[in-house]
């Protein structure tokens, strides 16, 4: 009964989305609406299914609020010039041959120093996007490079809320975590690198489109004010995130600059600028490459990944509080037989966990309160399980359409999963890593005499503690 619900979301959502080509959401309610159905068949009421609903919602609101302030900030960066600046100097001086190494390896630099995928992907992926498909570079291929580079700076970084969650969850140091992950990450990053080198070839000299790339550039010149100037817009994100600034007020910094550029630098009006913030930017300069790029953004342009969050976390919600997922979770607990058994069910446990509540959080947490116990009982060090629940949580949100990831770099970069699914390689490089490295033994490491006495001992005390107020209850 409880993969019902998902076994029926999966099916309507390939029929709807594969065979109709319409969006998840209905699929998503279809799901919601199977699963209350079942919560409400095992006795759950139905004052106690809206509170899981509720409850699910109330996880996704912080990533509302930066899909949100993301939107804005498109907005106010398309309006001040910044975009067009990023785009018109990155077409000066990167090879298009080298664009896609270039681009992944930017994105990480930024990422890591941030520890924020979804504001990198926001800001410099936005740029990279109108660099590279004016180079003739496909979209699908410019958004699996920047994604990767991305997600590698989002993995490593300290600042990372993902790495500090699981690391938190796990009782693992933080910077022990870190460097555990670097056994998956940095070949995963290798690889992923020597890919885009390769595909790179086909867009050098004589498969570039030259003369439109100079007709691009051209047209950047006329509609904007370019000045170099205008990059201090982004880089005062990136200082103060990187100063451990919260997300929230350093984007809100960089859209206040951008409103700012819009009205004095570009010569806009104050309606003008707010409804940029609004509704998007829009322009019509005859280049359909430069319109294309130019016209979007805005608050309005992410209500469609806001009410595919919230649609998405009540069917997460219910899986997880009525505990369906728990039951789902169990069954494969009963196939685990060896360290290499283990590790992979963690990720396959972190992948299904992406697929049906939807959010790459959730995909952390809940795999580390099954699976905690299990690694002690076998003498793992906990590092282990938090590299496995970023390998598998972390890095495959991006490949589930309706997971607020995949939908947010749909509003964000405008290319679906189908397209940049192949050319995100360091996404899915990465948990292959850690499958065959379990399967080896390489880097995985064993608990010591003095760990696994402290640990026992942890657990005495713990079971003491709720022994205790469990008497003061009574």
């Amino acid at each position: 009964m409880a993969i019902l619900p998902l076994f029926i979301m999966i099916i309507v959502m390939l029929v709807t989305v594969v065979k109709l080509e319409q969006g998840p959401h209905m699929p998503l309610i279809v799901g919601t609406t199977v699963a209350a159905l079942v919560a409400w068949r095992a006795g759950y009421s139905w004052k106690e299914i809206e509170e899981m609903m509720y409850k699910g919602i109330r996880l996704a609101l912080p990533a509302v609020v930066i899909i949100m302030l993301v939107g804005l900030t498109i907005g106010a960066w398309m309006g001040g010039g910044i975009v067009a600046t990023m785009i018109y100097y990155g077409l000066q001086i990167i090879s298009p041959s080298w664009f896609l190494v270039a681009i992944a390896i930017i994105c990480a630099i930024v990422s890591l120093a941030i520890g924020s995928s979804w504001s990198t992907m926001g800001t410099i992926g936005v740029a990279g996007m109108g660099i590279g498909m004016s180079m003739g570079i496909p979209a699908g291929m410019v958004a699996g490079a920047i994604i990767s580079g991305a997600y590698f700076g989002d993995k490593m970084s300290p600042l990372s809320d993902t790495t500090n969650l699981s690391s938190g969850l796990t009782g693992t140091d933080l910077f022990d975590h870190i460097k555990h992950m670097m056994y998956t990450t940095i070949p995963g990053l290798l690889i992923a690198l020597g890919v885009y080198g390769f595909i790179g070839r086909r867009f050098a000299d004589g498969n570039m489109k030259l003369e439109e790339i100079a007709q691009t550039a051209s047209v950047l010149k006329e509609s904007f004010l370019i000045s170099p100037w205008l990059l201090l817009v982004p880089l005062a994100v990136i200082v103060l995130v990187a100063a451990k600034v919260p997300a929230v007020p350093a984007l809100l910094i960089g859209i206040i600059l951008g409103f700012m550029s819009h009205i004095f630098i570009q010569g806009g009006t104050v309606a003008s600028a707010l409804g940029a913030l609004q509704s998007g930017f829009s322009i019509e300069t005859g280049n359909t490459m430069v319109d294309n790029l130019f016209n979007g953004g805005g608050l309005d342009s992410m209500m469609y990944t806001v009410s595919m969050t919230i649609v998405a976390m009540t069917f997460g919600g219910i899986l997880e509080y009525s505990g369906m997922l728990q039951a789902i979770m169990n069954q494969l607990l009963k196939v685990i037989k060896s360290t290499f058994t283990l590790i992979s069910s963690t990720i396959a446990a972190c992948i299904l966990t992406n697929a049906t509540c939807s959010e790459q959080y959730i995909s952390i947490v809940v795999p580390s309160r099954m699976f905690t116990k299990v690694y002690k009982d076998k003498g793992l060090h906990s590092k282990n399980l938090s590299r496995a629940l970023e390998d598998g949580g972390t890095l495959t949100s991006v490949f589930i359409p309706w997971n607020t990831c995949g939908v947010f770099i749909l509003g964000t970069l405008g290319v679906g999963v189908v397209e940049y699914g192949p050319y995100a390689i360091l996404n899915y490089a990465v948990p292959i890593l850690s499958i065959i490295f379990a399967a080896t033994g390489f880097s995985i490491v064993k608990m010591t005499k003095e760990e696994i006495e402290k640990a026992k001992q942890a657990e005495a005390d713990t079971a003491a503690e709720e022994e205790k107020e469990l008497q003061l209850e009574s």
